[in-house]
C-alpha cells in the first residue's frame, strides 16, 4: 500500500495567527499616511462651557465649508476650524457670554430653514483678525476670521455658520 498525501486547497486551509495579525498590521501601516494626509489638524482651545450638550448639536450641525474653506480637523471639544493652520477660521461653542457692552454689536439676519433669525455678534478686530463673539445666546459662540481670509467680508462666516448658531435660542439681543 502506498501512503497518499493530500493538500487542502489554500481557502481550506486553516489560518493561523500569525498571518491574520501580519494583514492587520500591514493594513493599518498602510492606510495610516492616507488618513493623516487628508486634513489638517488646528489647535483650538475649548471654551469654558464646551461640555454643554447644545454645543454638541452647534458642533454636528455646522458646515463642511466656512468662506470656501474646507473643514479641518481640531484638537479640542465643541470646536471646529476650516482652513490651514495659521490661516484657519475658527469656531468655539461654550465661550463666556459676553454682558451688556458698548463694543460694536452687528445684527446679522439670513434665512435660516425658511425663516428670517436675526444674529446678534459683539465685534472685534486687531492685526490678527475679526473676532465675533455670539450675543443674546446662552452658552455663547466665537468665531474667529483671520485677517488674510477675512479681507473681502469677515462677516460671510457668520452667514456660512448660521444654521448651525441657529441651534442655540436667543433670549436677548443688542440695543
Amino acid at each position: 500500500m502506498k501512503y497518499q498525501r493530500t493538500i487542502a486547497p489554500a481557502a481550506a486551509r486553516p489560518r493561523g495567527r500569525m498571518n491574520r495579525r501580519k494583514s492587520i498590521a500591514l493594513g493599518a501601516i498602510i492606510a495610516l499616511p492616507a488618513l493623516s494626509a487628508c486634513t489638517p489638524t488646528i489647535s483650538v482651545n475649548a471654551g469654558p462651557y464646551a461640555t454643554e450638550p447644545v454645543c454638541a448639536k452647534v458642533v454636528l450641525a455646522l458646515p463642511d465649508q466656512v468662506l470656501e474653506q474646507e473643514r479641518a480637523k481640531t484638537t479640542s471639544q465643541a470646536t471646529a476650524a476650516w482652513g490651514e493652520g495659521g490661516a484657519a477660521i475658527t469656531f468655539t461653542c461654550g465661550v463666556q457670554p459676553p454682558a451688556p457692552t458698548t463694543e460694536d454689536c452687528q445684527s446679522i439676519t439670513t434665512d435660516v430653514f425658511g425663516t428670517d433669525e436675526t444674529f446678534d455678534w459683539i465685534t472685534t478686530q486687531d492685526s490678527k483678525g475679526f473676532t465675533f463673539v455670539s450675543y443674546g445666546r446662552t452658552p455663547a459662540m466665537m468665531v474667529q476670521v483671520p485677517a488674510i481670509l477675512g479681507t473681502n467680508q469677515p462677516t460671510a462666516a457668520l452667514l456660512d455658520v448660521a444654521n448651525a448658531v441657529a441651534k442655540i435660542e436667543a433670549t436677548s439681543s443688542c440695543i
